[in-house]
């Protein structure tokens, strides 16, 4: 018997409210008709769906594996509507974009009015996560990253290559000197990245370079976000590296070793290969490039 898609599409929302109730708001249905739908749901299957308790409903493992593929099949039907209903001559719909939280606060959130001028019929949603989101699954329909994709089967573009700089701030470089050599860090208090799960590969290259043999230079602090090392950097709390595209939360700041030669942030935008013909994305791509090219 094969599986009828109006009760899938009540699971689904079901799965996602965690009660019979709130999925009933959202599909426009009385309780008690989400609740048979369900119960005949379960029966088609010869199986349990849910674990009922007082403060809600929670997936079993049945309900899991189910929902898994229930989501990805919506979300897949979501976007193929989109791209269907999308205009030929203009870019329309909701676009889900992710990238760092470092570079989607700095630079990407200052500049989405000017994309959302050009393009009124395009909706935005921006998911800010140093990790990356599974574009494959549908979390995001683009990515911004700032490393070369490692999931297979994405189209990328290369955007942009950013410059790291090395910052104190004026009070902490009067106390303690200016370095003049990348050895002289050796003597300084660093703030470096602090989580396993760096958006930037070889984000931590300021605690090693110029290093003498055998000396130890431990960071003074570890922070998991770039506004936190910015902020830190600000109170006068030590030095820090930071790319060149958040130099706009930089005033007031002190750039040290200014000659340095350091590495290159390498930016991408990435997407999905069933997401080659979406205007939205065509346009989206086309902002970001002129935009970095007039950076």
């Amino acid at each position: 018997m094969p599986l009828d898609w109006d009760k899938l599409r009540v699971f689904h929302a079901v799965a996602e409210a965690g009660s019979f109730t709130h999925a009933g708001e959202t599909l426009n249905l009385s309780q008690a008709a989400v609740s048979r739908q369900i119960q005949a749901l379960e029966e088609s299957l010869g199986a349990h769906l849910f674990h009922r308790h007082a403060r809600g409903l929670i997936l079993t493992e049945s309900g899991e594996t189910l929902n898994r593929t229930v989501r990805d099949v919506f979300a897949k039907l979501a976007m193929t509507e989109a791209l269907l209903t999308e205009g030929r001559e203009r870019a329309a719909g909701r676009l889900k974009i992710t990238t760092t939280a470092g570079f989607g606060s700095a630079w990407l959130a200052p500049r989405l009015h000017r994309f959302l001028d050009l393009h009124p019929e395009v909706s935005v949603s921006v998911l800010l996560d140093d990790a990356d989101l599974d574009l494959a699954m549908r979390e995001a329909d683009v990515a911004i990253r700032m490393h070369a994709p490692k999931q297979p089967d994405l189209i990328q573009r290369h955007l942009a290559s950013f410059e790291w700089k090395i910052y104190g701030a004026p009070e902490y470089l009067k106390e303690q000197g200016m370095p003049a050599r990348p050895e002289d860090l050796d003597a300084h208090r660093l703030i470096v990245w602090g989580d396993y799960r760096a958006p930037v590969d070889g984000i931590n290259w300021l605690a090693e370079v110029g290093r003498r043999n055998g000396s130890t230079r431990r960071p003074a602090v570890e922070i998991n976000s770039m506004t936190g090392i910015v902020g830190a950097v600000r109170a006068g709390l030590g030095l820090a590296a930071l790319p060149s595209y958040i130099e706009h939360d930089l005033e007031g700041l002190v750039q040290v070793l200014p000659e340095l030669k350091t590495p290159k942030v390498n930016a991408y935008f990435v997407y999905p290969e069933e997401m080659r013909n979406s205007k939205r994305v065509a346009v989206f791509r086309d902002f970001l490039v002129s935009e970095l090219a007039q950076g």
